[in-house]
């Protein structure tokens, strides 16, 4: 009787047990089918967030196209981004600053699945915590991370056919076991240029017309390496290496000159030129507790090498001319040694407090050769041969603290001090170094309010400092002819420049942006216009001088009108944007520092003014359409218009380009056929025009029709944790070499 009913309670028990089982199971089911719609593109307290593992156009592309397809971000050449279409980018990987050149950033961008990536991150108004500088914006990219041990990578060959046929190809290699992580690339790549240029200047009694070719062969070798050892669960340890190796040799400038209307001479400029850039960086990380506070400390060095010498020959196509040449020799090397330190504490109430300090010591040196042709030799021209030493100290600190409020508002403040002691000088000319110490305060604030679940509305302010580039500084020459050239300047000096933005976004997809940026003493590239006198012969030389130098203020005003939305069921997929700037250039230049007098010639200069008003614009749409229900085919339809505007040197013509690609994946192979401005409308068009009657033209024309065809193959454990991404101390100076 007992076993009957001991039979009995087990054999309920199991129906019991199968009931709760199916229940279960059909409960798994219901779940399995429910569809989360995870939002893509969200605005957090001080930057926007494009969630790339949720979004349909992230699949079997790679980086650097998946940001063309970012919001606010956007490339009208290829090889560089701006946000909202005017502020320059600065890249980070994992929070950390990148330790690469900008070529090299491409590179890196062109040859990173887009699948690693997790999140783009875009922040148009960076805090105090950043090292950025003048109204740049930051990219942070965040890789996906995974425990896994194994390793994984990419195999990636390119074809790319212009004018000229241009092949590349990379390798990159992850690997994870236990505490250690590695990672490495390499990419190597053949790519030759050519340009069709247009000069034109002068006045109302004189004309000069240049027309001829550019031809510039490239070879590049890149590559990094990064290490990091888990001590213990609290500590890290990283070192990273990254170089780039450039080869230029035999790059020809071919240019026929009319003086008048008549054929006056030919100017064939020959350059070989090399640049060789090594970066190194140690790192080490602790975490103090459990809600992600953490100490980090860097330290970093960074050498650069430029060598270029050229040959520039001018053969007389009219009775009276005359065979002249001069060879010139402008290397520069940049040592540059940094530290720095940073905190940051978190609190239980979700408030978050960073301090920081930071130290740049940069030394270049640029001897400048140049030997010009007397008729029987070549013989130095001292006026024109400048050995330049330039020294920079940067001391930096910074302290940030921001709060949650409520669910609906937070803030961030902050401030950054810099120091800088900087000194210039030309090795035998007295008459030409300065030394400089200043000091700047550079305050930052952000207000964020979430109005209801589908509005939200920010405001920041920021200050920064713009220094110049360190090739900028070196007092040399850059020739397209002999009297028609860009003339470096030593004495440019920082601008400092103001940017307040206020930013609202509807329902994670729609957004508007007012911004308001403000630079004093402000510097670019403007024409000077001028007529050397021999004071024996009477002979009078035309020249037309582009100067590096500081001219006076600009104003900018901008409205941007955004939106990011899949329709369809994520069948087609829209990032489009138009931005409206009104902006005022004020300033001039009516000199030349950098003219040193020669004896029995005369120098005399044109002032260039600068009051420009003008309201410039920017339209932008990238279409991206899924052609069939596996996801294994794509196409995509990119458009942007950059209609006439006013710059500081002039009017810049429209520019436009239609982009067409396709897309194959098939399992871990993906196929893309790309035709980059079908229409050959992307053409550089400058125009600048005086009072006085003066005026220039410099027109590109660069071939920029293009057919890529890229094969991408991964392999190894596609979820696979890579190495911790490290910040270096030199990373506000890698970008002015």
């Amino acid at each position: 009787m007992k076993a009957k009913i001991l039979i009995a309670v087990i054999f309920f028990s199991g129906m019991i047990s199968a009931q709760q089982t199916q229940k279960k199971t059909e409960e798994i089911k219901t779940i399995e089918e429910v569809k989360l719609n995870k939002k893509v593109f969200v605005k957090k307290s001080d930057r926007f967030v494009y969630d790339v593992a949720s979004s349909p156009i992230a699949k079997g592309t790679n980086s650097f196209n998946l940001l063309q397809q970012t919001p606010m971000l956007s490339s009208t050449d290829g090889k560089t981004f701006k946000i909202m279409g005017k502020s320059n980018v600065v890249f980070y990987i994992n929070g950390k600053k990148t330790l690469m050149d900008a070529e090299a950033i491409t590179e890196m961008l062109k040859n990173t699945p887009s699948e690693n990536i997790q999140r783009i991150e875009v922040v148009t108004v960076p805090g105090s915590e950043f090292q950025v500088e003048a109204n740049e914006g930051v990219i942070n990219i965040v890789m996906k991370k995974s425990k896994t041990n194994g390793y994984n990578g990419t195999l990636k060959m390119n074809n790319s056919q212009s004018f000229y046929n241009n092949p590349s190809s990379g390798v990159a290699f992850n690997l994870r076991q236990n505490k250690w992580s590695f990672n490495s690339n390499f990419n190597m790549g053949s790519y030759r240029e050519r340009e069709n240029y247009t000069l034109t200047n002068g006045n109302s009694t004189f004309q000069n017309n240049s027309v001829g070719t550019m031809d510039d062969p490239n070879k590049n070798y890149g590559g990094s390496i990064n290490i990091d050892y888990e001590i213990n669960k609290k500590q890290n340890l990283g070192f990273s290496y990254n170089m780039r190796y450039n080869k230029s040799f035999g790059s020809v400038l071919d240019m026929t000159n009319y003086e008048n209307g008549i054929l006056s001479n030919r100017t064939i400029n020959q350059e070989d030129a090399q640049t060789r850039n090594h970066n190194f960086n140690l790192n080490y990380e602790v975490k103090t507790d459990t809600l992600g506070s953490k100490l980090s400390s860097n330290v970093s060095y960074l050498w650069f090498n430029r060598d270029k010498v050229s040959l520039g020959e001018s053969f007389p196509l009219k009775a009276d001319g005359s065979y002249s040449a001069f060879q010139q020799a402008v290397p520069q090397i940049i040592n540059n040694y940094a530290a720095n330190i940073d905190y940051i504490k978190k609190f239980r109430n979700e408030s978050t407090f960073a301090i920081g300090s930071s130290y740049n010591y940069t030394n270049t040196d640029s001897d400048t050769r140049q030997n010009d042709f007397d008729g029987t030799q070549f013989v130095t021209n001292n006026t024109l041969s400048n050995h330049f030493i330039y020294k920079e100290n940067i001391i930096g600190a910074y302290a940030t603290f921001e709060r949650k409020f409520s669910d609906k508002f937070s803030g961030k403040i902050g401030t950054r001090f810099e120091a800088t002691l900087s000194t210039g000088d030309v090795v035998g000319k007295s008459d030409i170094g300065f030394e400089r110490n200043y000091n700047n305060l550079l305050p930052y604030a952000t207000l964020n309010y979430a109005i209801n679940e589908n509005n939200n509305i920010t405001y920041s302010f920021s200050s920064r400092v713009r220094r110049p580039g360190f090739g900028q500084l070196n007092p040399s020459r850059t020739y397209f002819t002999p009297t028609n050239y860009i003339q470096n300047n030593p004495f440019m000096q920082a601008s400092k420049n103001y940017n307040q933005e206020i930013n609202y976004m509807y329902k994670n997809a729609f957004y508007a942006n007012v911004s308001f940026n403000y630079a004093d003493n402000a510097y670019g590239q403007l024409p000077l216009q001028g007529q050397t006198i021999n004071n024996l012969t009477g002979e009078k030389i035309d020249f037309l001088r582009y100067i590096r130098t500081n001219y006076g203020n600009n104003k900018q005003i901008g409205l941007t009108l955004g939106m990011n939305k899949s329709w369809f069921g994520d069948i087609w997929t829209t990032n489009y944007s138009a931005n409206f700037e009104y902006a005022t250039f004020k300033g001039g230049v009516t000199k030349d520092p950098t003219s040193q007098p020669i004896e029995g010639i005369t120098e005399t200069l044109e002032p260039f003014v600068i009051d420009v008003k003008t309201l410039n614009t920017f339209f932008q749409a990238n279409n991206m359409v899924r052609l069939s229900a596996k996801k294994d085919w794509f196409l995509g339809v990119n458009y942007w218009l950059m209609p006439t505007r006013e710059v500081e040197m002039g009017t810049f013509y429209s520019q436009q380009s239609l982009d067409l690609s396709v897309k194959k994946i098939m399992g871990n192979f993906t196929f893309l056929v790309e035709v980059n401005d079908i229409f050959n409308s992307n053409i550089d068009d400058i125009r600048t025009k005086q009072a006085n009657g003066s005026y220039n033209t410099v027109r590109s024309f660069k071939y920029g029709r293009e057919l890529n065809i890229n094969v991408t193959y991964n392999f190894g454990n596609q979820k696979l944790k890579k190495a911790r991404e490290v910040k270096s101390a030199n990373d506000a100076i890698r970008s002015r070499t």
